[in-house]
């Protein structure tokens, strides 16, 4: 291998890395949101403020939440 076919290697793998950074900081980003949905969700059901027919919004947040986990 050359200088140079290196030196683009070393390229590639950083700008990879960079993207790997900015996908994991956006998931963790997001997860924050969930999991704010959901505290808020829990205040908001012990207030009495959401019935029971509701609970498959706190569902779809969970498996939210558990989907951006994985990818962690």
């Amino acid at each position: 291998m050359t200088n140079n076919e290196i030196d683009k290697e070393v390229l590639l793998l950083q700008h990879e890395a960079e993207k790997l950074q900015q996908v994991m900081e956006s998931r963790a980003q997001y997860r924050k949101v969930v999991q704010a949905a959901i505290a808020q969700w829990i205040k908001e059901l012990k207030a009495g403020e959401i019935k029971i027919s509701t609970v498959d919004d706190f569902r779809k947040l969970v498996e939210l939440d558990l989907e951006l986990l994985k990818g962690e």
